[in-house]
């Protein structure tokens, strides 16, 4: 019998466990450590702060879920990944062992690489779901007096779309308030583009997204990097395309969220052992989505290595979203078993994009076959059907996750069709 751990429960953690459940026989033992309780929706996490959603309505508890599919679930935070002896240490002191481990943990958030950002400091935060949380009682205190708002994301990001997604909703917030008027904003990233999104831009989200901004006179600094944050007030540096300084910035604020720079979690982000991670703590794997150094381990999400899609004046990290995380799941579990098979891993996944931003009350759809260039099919769209696509997407995930299922036939059969498949 072999043990298969996956570490973490998230975007990617969950539908892994599932799926490699379903690709292997019951000889074989399925175990998920995470040190939270719940499944968390992160994409709706921009609609939390003005109540668009509650975080109770985002969560899902795990422990019934694993239960039904025959699934061990260790609710215990990991300390430290030790892949020279095959084990994990947990912060009660215990360890467990695996044959195979699948790492899948989502990133570290590192506020702590720009003073004054993030929720111990004096920005808002929806990269978690109580850091959302937080951020609706910061967004209650401001509606009683608002003023000027920065949105964005700092040097070193790879996650620029909730950003987006945050800044349209809260001026589509303030609109329905009657209290648009009273209110600057500005929109500050270290993309050297409006739309670049970590990506080089898919299809014509350049002018799409700077369209968007222009209507809804939302000021923005790009090439932007910030140099630290006090209250009320971030001091940013905006540099040229060589990388040097061009403006400095004194950008006062009442109300601020940016996203920050990820790295790896501490529990591998501290390891010794030698070729299981990049400088970051990202995990680095092969095109089997398995590490070239300690094969039995596998990674998928946001917590693996990959290069910048392209030369940047600041430092712009590629992301890794939705489907293509997906598409990595697929990959890593169809190579697991056909290890235990005793065959060589073969599956490679495709890294197709398939994303739905919102708007407040429109969105932009793009599709990236594959999500990093040069691609086969760039399509970009908008219009008010993303903001609906984007609500009936988040109730058809969460109901995957609850009924324990990883990509239904009918999901399948419908993507396929548009030239969307998981495996290359």
């Amino acid at each position: 019998m072999a043990r298969i751990v996956v570490l973490g429960a998230g975007i990617g953690g969950v539908p892994m466990a599932f799926e490699m459940k379903e690709n292997i026989s019951d000889d074989h033992q399925v175990t998920v450590i995470s040190d939270s309780p719940t499944f968390h929706f992160v994409p709706s996490n921009p609609w939390v702060p003005p109540k668009w959603r509650t975080p109770e309505e985002l969560k899902i508890k795990l422990a019934p879920v694993f239960q039904k599919k025959g699934i061990e679930f260790i609710q215990k935070a990991a300390t430290k990944v030790d892949p020279k002896n095959n084990k994990i240490d947990l912060d009660d002191g215990s360890a467990v062992e695996y044959d195979y481990l699948v790492i899948a943990t989502g990133p570290r958030l590192a506020f702590d690489e720009v003073p004054g950002l993030g929720p111990e400091g004096h920005t808002s935060s929806v990269c978690h779901v109580d850091h959302a949380a937080v951020a609706a009682q910061d967004w209650e205190k401001y509606m009683q007096d608002p003023g000027p708002i920065i949105v964005g994301a700092v040097q070193g990001a790879s996650c620029f779309g909730p950003a987006y997604e945050y800044l349209m909703i809260l001026e589509t917030e303030l609109r329905r308030r009657k209290v648009r008027d009273k209110v600057p904003m500005t929109f500050v990233t270290s993309e050297p583009y409006v739309g670049h999104l970590g990506l080089g831009g898919v299809g014509d989200t350049k002018g799409m997204l700077e369209s968007a901004l222009r209507e809804k006179t939302i000021n923005w600094i790009t090439n932007a990097k910030v140099d630290k944050i006090e209250k009320g007030m971030m001091f940013v540096t905006e540099v040229d395309e060589n990388g040097a300084e061009k403006q400095k910035h004194e950008l006062p604020f009442k109300h601020s969220m940016m996203l920050p720079a990820f790295t790896g979690i501490d529990a591998v982000r501290h390891t010794k052992a030698e070729g299981l991670i990049n400088p970051r703590g990202f995990i680095i794997v092969d095109e089997h989505q398995r590490n070239p150094t300690f094969k039995n381990i596998y990674s998928v999400g946001v917590c693996i290595a990959l290069p910048p899609v392209e030369k940047t004046p600041l430092p712009v990290g590629t992301p890794k979203t939705g489907y293509m995380i997906e598409s990595m799941v697929t990959a890593a579990a169809h190579n697991i078993r056909d290890e235990l098979a005793g065959k060589e891993p073969s599956d490679v996944p495709s890294l197709n994009a398939l994303c739905l931003a919102d708007m407040g009350d429109t969105g932009i759809a793009f599709l990236a076959v594959p999500q990093i260039p040069p691609r086969n099919i760039t399509w970009s769209q908008e219009g008010k059907w993303v903001h609906l696509a984007k609500i009936g997407f988040e109730k058809y995930f969460m109901r995957k996750i609850r009924k324990g299922i990883s990509e239904p036939y009918y999901e399948k059969m419908i993507l396929k069709f548009m030239g969307v498949v998981r495996l290359k």
